[in-house]
Parts: structure tokens; sequence; C-alpha cells
């Protein structure tokens, strides 16, 4: 068994002249371009997300005895009915129960300021990690999911969703190896809970910045790193920084080999082999595509050979430089127009528009975020009321990773006394705060991840499946919406095009002081510029995506540098750097892993949807209602393939038309 797993009464607005325009949109502008007030520290602290055990550190071991002591008595229960729907409720349960821990740790581990949280939450995912890898071999609990399968008569009176999920179930529990003998069901949890461990020290070693004596860098460049007394602390490429120098001595620090890193992956990687092999798997790879829309690696590899054919080859840096050449795309100059306020005010219109949603704020209460400036969106549908709760945590803060995710908090599901448990999901951006005087500005490439991230927080809102469980493993599924890897971005990315769309971004983007909408020209400029170097940015995500297939495929007897080497030649063409090693940045593949290529075929299908669906019209209800009731309805219990036809898009031999295009 896999188990996945009032608005603002006194919004404080930090200079008169922001509000010219945000009163036509309600609260939503206000919000995220004033201060929220804070929180009265002199209530009860309800505890993280409303949880009451979490209001603090110690909580978390409270929260997970909790969840395994009811764990066992779903098990017996499971174990002891008869065959029937009351068993996929029952497993459904066991999931949603562990889930509600382990999906909380799984982002306070990352998000929390507070280290003793962070650490508890990290100790709460590996113990419960743990617990399932366990429950994912017990041969009793399978056999209580066989024993419906094989019953024909009793299968026939289960509703489709009910027969599909006990099917999921049943699949988990074979790659999990539970057809194996004792002793070897045994080292196939050693190998899960290892990969537990491996996992969090990658992820964590792969975020950390690297650190060189300030001496060592020219002094005309230093200030522009953060100085850490005698050292200066680098945590990312400066890939848009227009000094040559800086992007060298960014890339040379930044992705300088880390030894133990290197042994981490190594070991990683070679644990997850073992573990494919002793399932029954080829490879890794073969056991984590099963069930996917390509199914094998092979098809994998074709899918990448048959688009660098096509590709011509560039560096990201000359990417934005050709288009801000030709186009002006100078952030200075756009900035002022995409206040964060006016983004979040430009997609509640959309939404409101396009799928009848609105997003309404909520003042949080003591104890339930983790942050001051952490906002509380409720979503609400014009007829069907209360979809879910999306916590926005979008300003940098020291020791928050830099990166832009979507964590599931909480998955919906109908519950056992009829009514609905609506989704709580965390949106996790780097934004630069306000200031006294001015809200948070963005960039357009900000803009377009703020889209792109929302588009995960609306897949989890819109779903309404009546068991949580998709298919997924708790351990390997990664934050955001239960459902097919390869599919699980196609929301998002389609939300990119309608942040560079002439007709949705005229619609919000204005200045924040004047309320002035953003110039015609500017506007052209900028949605003409995602045209330029699009194939080039494919190219590195196609070496992306070889990269981590071959790194998941047969053992190559070598170093993951030596294979980083002859794949950046091969699949993208620019020279490998000495003394790097970039794979150790990889983060992707932890959650990833030989799925990456989910990106490319993500946008391919969202590609084609943008076109047939809403290129001319992106504010069509009609079509929107129609992609919620055939794609994002549905989670994971529909095959992805039969969503994709279900909104009339074109079959899979026009996905590199659409990527090229």
């Amino acid at each position: 068994m896999k188990l996945a797993c009032h608005r603002f009464g006194s919004v404080v607005k930090n200079t008169p002249t922001i509000s010219r325009y945000a009163t036509t949109w309600s609260s939503v502008v206000e919000a995220f371009n004033g201060q929220q007030r804070r929180v009265d520290l002199c209530k009860e602290d309800v505890g993280l997300f409303g949880v009451p055990e979490l209001s603090s550190p110690a909580g978390f071991k409270v929260a997970q005895q909790k969840a395994l002591r009811k764990t066992e008595l779903l098990v017996a229960t499971a174990c002891s009915n008869p065959p029937g729907a009351l068993t996929v409720e029952t497993f459904d349960q066991l999931s949603d129960s562990l889930c509600k821990v382990a999906d909380l740790a799984d982002f306070v581990k990352v998000g929390h300021p507070d280290p003793a949280f962070r650490k508890a939450a990290e100790k709460a995912c590996i113990n419960i990690g743990t617990a399932v890898e366990k429950l994912n071999t017990n041969v009793d609990l399978c056999m209580s999911l066989k024993k419906l399968l094989e019953n024909k008569e009793v299968l026939e009176t289960l509703d489709p969703d009910t027969r599909k999920v006990a099917e999921l179930l049943m699949f988990d529990f074979e790659i999990s190896g539970v057809h194996l003998d004792e002793s070897k069901r045994g080292k196939a949890v050693s190998l899960n809970v290892n990969l537990l461990d491996l996992n969090n020290e990658f992820l964590n070693g792969s975020l950390l910045p690297n650190r060189i004596e300030k001496k060592a860098l020219p002094e005309h460049i230093r200030h522009l790193f953060s100085i850490d007394g005698k050292s200066i602390q680098i945590g990312s490429l400066h890939a848009d920084s227009p000094n040559e120098l800086v992007r060298e001595a960014a890339y040379k620090i930044f992705l300088y080999p880390n030894s133990s890193l290197l042994h981490c992956l190594d070991d990683l990687l070679a644990c997850r082999n073992e573990l494919a092999k002793l399932v029954g798997y080829e490879t890794f790879a073969h056991r984590a595509l099963k069930r996917t829309m390509v199914e094998t690696p092979e098809t994998v590899m074709k899918f990448l050979e048959l688009l660098t054919d096509l590709m011509p080859w560039d560096h990201p840096y000359f990417s934005s430089a050709v288009r801000t050449a030709r186009y002006n795309i100078d952030s200075s100059l756009y900035s002022p127009y995409f206040s964060l306020g006016a983004c979040m005010g430009g997609l509640n219109m959309l939404f409101s528009q396009l799928l009848g949603v609105s997003f309404q704020n909520e003042q949080p209460m003591a104890g339930e975020v983790w942050s001051e400036d952490v906002r509380k969106l409720a979503v609400f549908h014009e007829t069907e009321g209360l979809l879910g709760y999306i916590y926005c945590d979008f300003f940098r803060r020291p020791d928050k990773p830099h990166q832009d995710c979507h964590f599931t908090i909480q998955g919906g599901r109908l519950k056992e006394d009829g009514e609905y448990q609506h989704p709580l999901v965390v949106l996790m951006l780097s934004l630069p705060p306000p200031t006294h005087s001015t809200p948070t500005l963005l960039t357009p490439g900000m803009m377009e991840n703020l889209f792109h991230e929302m588009g995960h927080a609306m897949h989890s809102m819109l779903g309404r499946t009546r068991y949580q469980h998709n298919g997924l493993h708790l351990t390997t599924a990664f934050p955001g919406t239960r459902c097919s890897t390869d599919f699980a971005e196609v929301p998002s990315v389609l939300m990119e095009f309608f942040a560079t769309d002439h007709q949705v971004v005229r619609k919000f983007a204005r200045h924040y002081q004047t309320g002035q909408p953003l110039p015609k020209t500017l506007l052209s400029c900028l949605c003409e510029s995602k045209r330029i170097c699009g194939a080039a940015d494919t190219q590195l995500q196609i070496f992306y995506a070889a990269l981590d297939q071959v790194y998941h495929g047969k053992p190559q007897n070598r170093s993951t540098t030596d294979i980083l080497k002859e794949m950046q030649e091969k699949f993208y063409g620019l020279p490998y750097v000495p003394n790097t090693a970039w794979q150790l940045r990889f983060s992707h593949l932890i959650g990833y892993g030989a799925k990456y290529y989910s990106y490319l075929m993500s946008r391919a299908i969202a590609s084609m949807i943008w076109r047939q669906c809403f290129q001319k019209d992106p504010f069509n209800r009609e079509m929107g209602e129609r992609y919620r009731r055939e794609m994002l309805a549905h989670g994971g219990i529909k095959e992805p393939m039969l969503m994709v036809q279900g909104c009339q898009v074109w079959g899979p031999h026009d996905f590199v038309s659409a990527l090229c295009g």
C-alpha cells in the first residue's frame, strides 16, 4: 500500500497612493500591498494550521503517536472486515491519518523559521515514513485488498472511483515488494528507510550555500554577494547578473564539489537501484515510471532525443540578454506595475471570470502561522461555497529556502460523516518583503512564478475526489496535488501562458502609485519576448531530464560527474567547467527521481490546452468549466490521457510541435 499522502477588517495601507484602483478588486489587493494586522498573542494558541498539538515543537511527537495509534486500529479494521467498499474507505482513512502529520511536517521541516520546529518535523517525517514502509509490505493488509479485487461479485457493486483506488493501492503494494519472502520484505523496508535519510541529507545539502574567504574574490565585486565576517556566502548562480565576473565566480564557487554530498548521491542512486531490482524491476526508472503516461524509460529517452534533434543550443544568461536587447525587458521598468497586490488581484479576477472562484482574506489565529507575514486565503466558489485554504508564505527571511514551491498540508476527501474535508495548501515563494513606503514589487519572472505556483494551489482547491489517496507513495510523493507526476505540472505550466498573455496582463498590471495601466508598448514587448530563445530554454530542460534518466538507469560504474560531462555534451553542447558538480544542486532528484521529464511533457500538454481552449479568449467561462470538469476535478483518480482527451486536445504525436511552437 502506498499512502499518499472573513475578510481583513483592519488592513493598514503603507501609503495612501497605493489604493487608487484597489477598491475594484475587493480586499485582495490591499491585503498583499498593505500590512497584515498582527495576531493577538493574548488569545489561545491554536497550533500550526489549527492543529492544537503543534503549539510547540514537542507537539510533533504527540501528533505522530496519535496518528500511529489510529493506524493500528484501522489496520485491524481493514484486516478483519469482509471485502467491500468499507475496505477501501478504511485504507483511505489510514492514508489520511498519516498524511495529516507527514505532509504538514514535510513543509515545516523546510519552511518554519524556528530550528527546533524544523528538527522536530524532520524526525516526524522519518518516523511516519518508516511506519508507512512497514505497512507497504504488510501481508495481512495486502490480503484484505486482494480478497476484494478477486471477488468479482463484490467488485461489481463498487463505484468506478472506489475500484480505481483499490487497483492503485494493490499496484502500490506490488512495487513495494509485498510478494517477496519475509527476509526480502524486511530488506525492502530497510532500503526504503535508508532512502528517507539519504533523501533528507541530499536535499538539505543541495540547498546550502558555499563559503569562500573574502580575499579570494576581487574587491569590486564582493559587495554583490552575502558577506558573513571574513567569508562570502554564495547560494545561487547569480545567472541574471550583467557582470560576467560575478556569474563566473558564482558558477565556480556555488557548484564546487562537496565530497560528502557526492558520496551521498552515489549511495542514494545505488540504494534506489538495489530497491528496484529487489522488487522485480530492471532499474529504478522502470519502477518509477510504471503507471505514468510514458510507462517506460525507453519512451522517455525517445521523446528527449526527438526533441534535441530539433532544438538549437544556447545559454540561459544569453537568452535573457537577447530578450533584454531586443525588447528592452528591463525589470525596473515593469516592477512598479507588478505589485504583489496587483498580481494577486489579477489572479482573483482571472479565477472569478474563468471558474467562478474568488479569494477572501482571513486573519490567522494565534499560533496558526509560522511567520507574521504569512497571509491566509479562503477560496470560495460562487455556488459551492468554501473550497479550501491557501497559506501564502511569500517573503524572504533567514534560513528560508530560496525556492518556489507548493505544499499540500491536508488533502481533500469525503469524510465518514458525509462532510467534505477541505484541502489546505502552502505556497512558498522568495519575494522581497515590502518596505515602509513601497509594497513588494515583482519582476516579470517573479510574476510568472507566482502564477505557476497558484496553478498548483487551484488544482488542489478544485479537485473534488471521494478519496484523498490517489496512488502516490507517501515517502516519494512531491509536494502538490496527488496525481501522476508527468501530469501534475500541467495546471501550473498552463498558468504561465495566462501570465504572459496580453489580454490577461493588461487587466491587472497597474502602477502601484498612480494606478496607471502598463503601457501598451511595454505590454507588447513583454509578451513578444517570451517567444525568443524558447528552444534554448527547452534544450536545457532536455539535458536535465536526460541526466535524471541516466542516473536512474543501469549502474554506470563511473562517477556522477563523469556522467554529467557526457550528458551535457550530448544534450546541451556547452563545455563542462572543471571542478564543478552541478548535479549536487539538482534537488529535483529527490522528488522527481526518474521523472524530471515531466516538466517537458506537461509543457507540451499545457501548450495544447492553451491553444485549443484559451488562446482566443482566456476568460472563456465555458472553457474554464470544461477544464475543471475534465481535468482539475479528478485529482489522480482518472488516467491523465483520458483527462487530456476530455478537453479535446491533440494526441501524443503533437507533443514535439507544441513544444517547438
